[in-house]
């Protein structure tokens, strides 16, 4: 071999050498810029550990002492179910349409992205998903819903991570208890009683498949927005259930000709609304709102709804003859307010409440915040108290004009009966019975003003009161409660 072929030998393998280096750091740069990625995208992400203690959130229910519900608590409606109790119709309903390869994959479906990428590429824009169960339930638990490049990234590592960590079951367990289905229902069990009045354990084969139906678009195709879309979409379920040898001919022609029979219950009524307020307001002093709002509390109140029907048919009555007098005397566009309450004079528990003639258009409650003087109804307390101090029933008290000199504000004071009568000496029992304004006042002269104010304060009364002799005549302003 001549000295020319060997320079042109060595300087070929020393160009070979050369692009070898190259091509090594390059590919070390490829390398290390895809770990920086992979890195820079999952550095954040949160720990599928805490999982293990996660507990999603609950209806809490307030009811009634007879047993019915006056109102639900939540920031997401969701009834957590086991996966045992919901039909198998609805977790096939919901494999066929969302994820068949399921119990397949190993939470990202390489054949459905491939499928979704092309359309997309095509389409030039996001036209199909390629989300797993798996995924979706990790976008629902710890992303956004946001259609990003990054976010789907992040939601194939963490689908890979749930899958490790939990059998096929449990993450069908908790995608069903946690994935939103439309008009404010999370998870199957509220879903079912939200559009269909009952538990997920009674549905059949056309309601399981609506509801399977709501996930790719709850807002659109609930049934309370749009019933035709929703049967639309609900029978195209139940004809990939068929196409999957899921259900026969005759149960998909059955299930497909079905009417939708929607809850009466559908559209939630708070009853005793002033009473719930109040409630509620009683609870957030004591519970965090983590534990009100999504602890599924069942919480058992004292009200009895057949008297609160009672209470709130009164006010209403009575409101309406008030109106009538107030346009007879030349009142227009009277709008008077009222309050009503019951309590069970043995234990203190409230069995009705009613805080004015509409909650809806004045929330204001004016059984337990509106100060009125209560006139007359203050006297049992004054009476009381002299019976406290050892006052009989029998004792006499003298009913006849009487004036207190320089009583208010330096002027004399002169009460009267409303009667415009008096009947000389007389019990406290009668004087009481009789609601006598002059006995009253003599008694709490007897007794003192501030012994009386720091009685009644005793017992539960929390306004301010005046320490005078009008006292005993309910001067002093308090609530209704």
């Amino acid at each position: 071999m001549s000295q020319f072929q060997n320079a042109k030998m060595t300087k070929r393998y020393g160009w070979k050498k050369k692009a070898g280096v190259i091509l090594f750091l390059i590919f070390g740069v490829l390398l290390g810029v895809i770990a920086g990625a992979f890195m820079a995208l999952t550095h954040d992400l949160p720990e599928i550990r805490s999982l293990e203690t996660y507990r999603p959130s609950a209806v809490t229910r307030i009811y009634s002492s007879d047993g019915v519900i006056l109102s639900e608590l939540f920031m997401e409606k969701r009834d957590p179910v086991l996966l045992k109790n919901i039909p198998d119709y609805l977790k096939l309903a919901l494999i066929t349409t969302e994820d068949r390869n399921f119990y397949k994959h190993s939470g990202v479906d390489l054949k459905g992205i491939t499928r979704a990428v092309i359309k997309d590429i095509r389409a030039r824009k996001f036209v199909e998903g390629a989300s797993t169960i798996t995924q979706q339930l990790a976008k629902t638990l710890f992303l956004t819903s946001k259609k990003t490049l990054a976010r789907k990234l992040k939601e194939a590592v963490l689908a890979f991570q749930l899958e490790r960590r939990y059998t096929k079951d449990e993450i069908m367990a908790l995608y069903l208890n946690q994935v939103y289905f439309g008009s404010s229902a999370y998870g199957v069990e509220s879903a079912s009683r939200t559009f269909f009045g009952k538990s997920v354990t009674m549905l059949d084969l056309a309601e399981c498949a609506l509801i399977a139906a709501m996930p790719k678009a709850p807002s659109r195709y609930s049934p309370l927005v749009n019933k035709n879309l929703a049967v639309k979409r609900r029978n195209i379920v139940l004809k990939q259930m068929l196409q999957t040898g899921i259900i026969t001919d005759s149960d998909y022609k059955k299930a497909a000709g079905q009417q939708l029979n929607l809850s009466s219950r559908y559209k939630s009524r708070v009853h005793a609304p002033y009473f719930v307020e109040y409630v509620k307001r009683i609870l957030e002093k004591t519970l965090e709102d983590s534990i009100l709002y999504k602890g599924g509390l069942t919480v058992h109140t004292t009200l009895s709804f057949e008297m609160q029907k009672a209470a709130e048919h009164a006010v209403k009555n009575g409101l309406a003859a008030l109106d009538k007098r107030m346009q007879k005397n030349g009142v227009k566009d009277p709008d008077p307010q009222s309050a009503l309450i019951a309590l069970d004079v043995e234990s203190g528990g409230i069995l009705a409440m009613v805080g004015g003639r509409d909650f809806n258009k004045s929330p204001f409650n004016r059984a337990v915040s509106a100060k009125r003087q209560p006139g007359s109804a203050f006297k049992p307390v004054l009476y009381a108290y002299a019976i406290e101090n050892g006052f009989s029933q029998n004792n006499t008290i003298l009913d006849s004009p009487v004036v207190f000199r320089g009583a208010v504000n330096g002027m004399d004071w002169k009460p009267e009966n409303f009667s415009r009568t008096y009947l000389g000496e007389i019990t406290l029992r009668k004087a009481l019975t009789l609601s006598k304004n002059i006995p009253a006042v003599r008694l709490i002269e007897m007794l003192g003003p501030s012994s009386v104010a720091d009685f009644a304060h005793s017992m539960g009364i929390n306004s301010r009161l005046a320490r005078d002799f009008s006292l005993s005549l309910g001067t002093s302003e308090v609530t209704l409660m």
